[in-house]
């Protein structure tokens, strides 16, 4: 076993790690960027270590400035996390070359399975049942020929990265060639590399993902599956184990993942995705990193797999035998973002967590990277934990769900909460009729979050102030819980008159503005344009994900503010519109 792990990754996934570690009795080395000085991390390692960059988001990616921490550290081992450099096969063999062991898959696998339209030739090869798709695409022109051949909807792709970034849906050919232009753009932006492919979309699918395991002795199993269908632009909300497939289903795709991952030599904790409809299953793609949602298949399984990837790197044998183990219960795991899901926009808020508190309970797991004081930093991803709740059956794991959603207190940003009770005490969630297109196609979502924030305006939240605690009403502004300064600096009377002090506000719809703070990534109109309603006319990113920006109503693009490449302050006018 390693004596000394440095950990290449911050927040939640880097306490995941450090956690495993300490279990093993190994030193866990931590990293942070000079924002990060103060983070949860860096306080529950045993070491940390300062990343310089000109960004702090830029130094966590720096793959020289990395391996040479992790070598001056005396660390005998990287773990990467998810996200940053974890699928990045360069930093994997950066780190072999460096002498040390890299907690993942060989530099070769990440590279083969890394690039999407790579991975579909080795599926293929594998045997492994996929959707049409194509080669690299240079144009929209390529993406209106398939679309001939093979009918809508499309989905174009990055060909490297994930997380649903550089994935954009077509359902015409006239959409073709903006949604080419707009998914290159978040690929390179998110990934550094704007390669894309474009395969045939199934809008009716369920999405389920198989946990897969290889040692250095030649063993490879899957453990088991789960459902990602919850997603909001192709991003998990919520996951489940095991997913609602037959035994016959759940044996062929794990037996399919096995052969995936020999036809590649993998090592370690893997992932491979697939869309799933009726008793037909298609391959989609391979991670090749521990998962976010690595979680529910540990409480199904009772098996803590952060320590079993660092026990596979170390040497040893995987500690499982035989191929899909018997589970227990179901688990049920629901991602608490700093988001803003108003109307359903899901946009990423960053500010201080005045308040972050998750009352102990029966089958609950809460894994952070915050507490009570932290802040959530507008340069990295708005996730602020992992709501885990097991249970004996299913609706036992969803009412214990329900009851933990309405016991988590969060003052200082608004949170997905809202959404994610609205998600799952909803009939379709029940019988587990929800598929990949369900939260943002289903008419009456909207209007059930809208109406989980109204009742924020009547609940009482937990404040700190200067030590002392206090039970306040809380403000409503749009809807959403806030604590703003007025309400800390007179908390004891608050409390005591029970005002609630509710602030409202209608905006104008020929002001265009950022929505939060981030980087206009993209520009799509100038001064003198003509726009139409709902017409996208600027892309911020902040905290890894992309908004549009759209035209509030028609008119003539004037006063134009910005241009690709600023930052923009929330509620920043972009632009004004005239009719």
């Amino acid at each position: 076993m390693f004596s000394k792990i440095l950990i290449a990754n911050r927040g939640e996934i880097a306490l995941r790690i450090i956690r495993a570690c300490h279990d093993l009795g190994v030193t866990a080395v931590g990293i942070h960027s000079v924002a990060d000085r103060g983070a949860l991390h860096v306080r529950s390692a045993d070491e940390s270590l300062e990343l310089a960059g000109a960004s702090d988001a830029d130094g966590y990616l720096d793959v020289d400035q990395i391996v040479a921490l992790a070598v001056r550290s005396g660390a005998e081992a990287v773990h990467p996390g998810y996200g940053f450099l974890a699928e990045n096969a360069s930093f994997a063999a950066a780190v072999e070359a460096a002498g040390l062991a890299f907690i993942g898959p060989p530099s070769a696998a990440i590279e083969a399975m890394g690039e999407k339209v790579r991975a579909r030739e080795i599926a293929a090869q594998a045997g492994v049942p996929q959707v049409p798709g194509t080669s690299h695409i240079a144009g929209g022109d390529d993406v209106v020929a398939f679309g001939d051949r093979v009918g809508y909807p499309l989905a174009i792709k990055a060909s490297y990265g994930g997380g649903g970034r550089g994935m954009r849906k077509i359902f015409a050919a006239e959409e073709a060639a903006r949604a080419f232009e707009s998914a290159r753009d978040e690929a390179r932006s998110a990934f550094g590399r704007d390669d894309l492919y474009v395969e045939r979309y199934l809008d009716s699918a369920h999405h389920v993902e198989v946990q897969v395991f290889a040692d250095t002795f030649g063993n490879a199993v899957w453990l088991g599956d789960r459902d990602c269908s919850v997603q909001r632009r192709h991003q998990k909300l919520i996951e489940e184990a095991p997913a609602d497939v037959s035994p016959a289903v759940r044996r062929q795709m794990g037996e399919a993942s096995v052969r995936l991952v020999s036809e590649v030599g993998y090592v370690g904790a893997g992932t491979i995705e697939y869309l799933v409809e009726g008793e037909e299953f298609y391959f989609l793609e391979m991670n090749t990193r521990i998962q976010v949602e690595h979680t529910v298949t540990e409480e199904v399984l009772g098996i803590d797999l952060v320590v079993e990837q660092i026990r596979v790197a170390a040497g040893e044998k995987l500690s499982f035998a035989a191929s899909g183990p018997d589970t227990r219960g179901h688990a049920i795991e629901c991602r608490i973002n700093a988001e803003d899901v108003k109307g359903l926009a899901f946009a990423p808020v960053a500010g201080g967590l005045q308040v972050l508190a998750v009352p102990p309970s029966s089958g609950v797991r809460f894994d952070s990277g915050y507490e009570t004081g932290d802040q959530v930093l507008p340069y990295y991803d708005s996730l602020i934990g992992k709501l885990v709740v097991w249970g004996p059956t299913r609706e036992v794991a969803i009412r214990r769900t329900v009851a933990a959603l309405e016991s988590i207190t969060v003052v200082g940003v608004p949170t997905t909460i809202p959404a994610l009770e609205a998600i799952i005490e909803h009939p379709d969630f029940a019988a587990g009729a929800v598929t990949t297109e369900w939260v943002e196609s289903n008419d009456g979502l909207q209007e059930l979050v809208g109406a989980r924030m109204g009742t924020a305006e009547g609940r009482r939240d937990v404040v700190t102030v200067l030590g002392r605690t206090y039970v306040v009403p809380s403000f409503a502004r749009d809807g959403v819980t806030v604590v703003n300064q007025e309400t800390l600096r007179d908390a004891a009377s608050l409390a005591a008159t029970g005002s609630t002090g509710r602030q409202t506000g209608t905006r104008d719809p020929s002001s265009v503005e950022s929505p939060m703070q981030g980087v206009l990534v993209t520009s799509h109109v100038s001064d003198g344009d003509e726009v139409v309603a709902g017409q996208v006319l600027f892309v911020v990113e902040a905290m890894k994900m992309q908004i549009p920006i759209t035209a509030g109503i028609d008119g003539t693009i004037e006063s134009l503010t910005v241009k690709a490449g600023d930052r923009v302050a929330t509620e920043s006018t972009m632009a004004r519109i005239v009719v």
